[in-house]
């Protein structure tokens, strides 16, 4: 594949995966182990048809058209905003899943006239992974930025709502993997490779090195040898970068990596958002079924977006100041 084919594996892998997450989102795992996934269903959860997506990709979505249309933390802040308060960029009309440190800090935003700048919350109980999923269209569209100046914009974009170092240095962890999956000649050198530079980068920082600890189980290298019952689904950040790195190194095909992503159960849309972006990077789409993908909610729609987001990505990148 070349690179634009990566990256556009990747948005629709994720997408597919949040909307294979929707219908049996927090089903335990091993009410998933009697009745596993297998195909694209409808209705579940959130009664939803077949193919319906969640917050997760509404959010890439409005993400992807802020970056294109010129980065701005304070538009993008706003644009959050017409999406949970306006239903923009919904798969069906309207929002039915949205995370409460996601609402807390957009009504911030929209109520009392916070910049995305301090918008954020930043207790150690907001995180959640509700910037993580959002973050693949970041780490595509400053691939190729100097380390320290996508790991900024990564930083900023999560704290318009997940403010807390742990949850910036997660998305900072996941934007670094699909760096390297970008170019790298396999998984597990991308994955490496990624966490080198991590660690490097966040060691220097005091308040981000006191945070290392909570992501040992990737940092050590462990993370591979480890079963399914060792792996986490919840919505806390460190669980859902666990879950969807391991399945991305343990499975060999984007199906696979879908599925089982999916099946962990609990937070399920997520999972299989941020392990279907990895996915579509290592494996592209070949494996997916097409009709998982032609079935996706406003699927013509997505394509244009998609088309766009690329072309600018790749060819006509304004320039975008660094983030402080």
């Amino acid at each position: 594949m070349d690179l634009k084919e990566k990256m556009k594996a990747a948005l629709y892998a994720g997408i597919v995966g949040d909307a294979l997450g929707v219908p049996v989102e927090s089903s335990t795992r091993q009410e998933l182990a009697l009745c596993s996934v297998k195909n694209m269903l409808g209705y579940g959860r959130y009664d939803q048809p077949e193919g319906t997506w969640s917050d997760d990709t509404a959010l890439v979505l409005c993400t992807m058209e802020n970056l294109m249309e010129g980065y701005d933390i304070d538009s993008m802040g706003k644009l959050f905003c017409k999406w949970l308060f306006e239903s923009y960029w919904t798969a069906t009309g309207f929002v039915f899943d949205a995370g409460l440190t996601t609402y807390l800090a957009l009504d911030r935003i929209l109520h009392d006239g916070a910049s995305s700048k301090v918008s954020g919350c930043s207790t150690e109980d907001d995180n959640g992974n509700g910037s993580l999923m959002r973050m693949l269209p970041v780490a595509l569209f400053f691939h190729d930025s100097p380390l320290p100046e996508l790991l900024a914009h990564a930083h900023e974009i999560s704290a318009i709502t997940h403010a807390h170092p742990r949850s910036k240095m997660g998305c900072g962890f996941y934007c670094l993997f699909v760096k390297e999956l970008l170019t790298a000649p396999d998984k597990t050198v991308a994955y490496r490779n990624a966490v080198a530079q991590a660690l490097h980068f966040y060691s220097a920082d005091p308040v981000f090195k006191s945070e290392l600890p909570h992501f040992m189980r990737i940092i050590s290298h462990e993370l591979q040898g480890l079963g399914e019952n060792d792996i986490r689904s919840s919505g806390y950040i460190v669980d859902t970068l666990e879950a969807a790195m391991w399945c991305t190194l343990t499975c060999e095909n984007t199906k696979d990596i879908l599925l089982t992503a999916v099946n962990l159960g609990l937070d399920t849309d997520t999972t299989g958002m941020v392990a279907g972006g990895l996915a579509g990077l290592a494996h592209g789409l070949d494996s997916v079924p097409p009709q998982w993908i032609e079935s996706l909610s406003r699927k013509e729609e997505i394509e244009r977006l998609i088309d766009r987001f690329l072309e600018t990505a790749i060819t006509t990148r304004p320039h975008v100041p660094a983030a402080a």
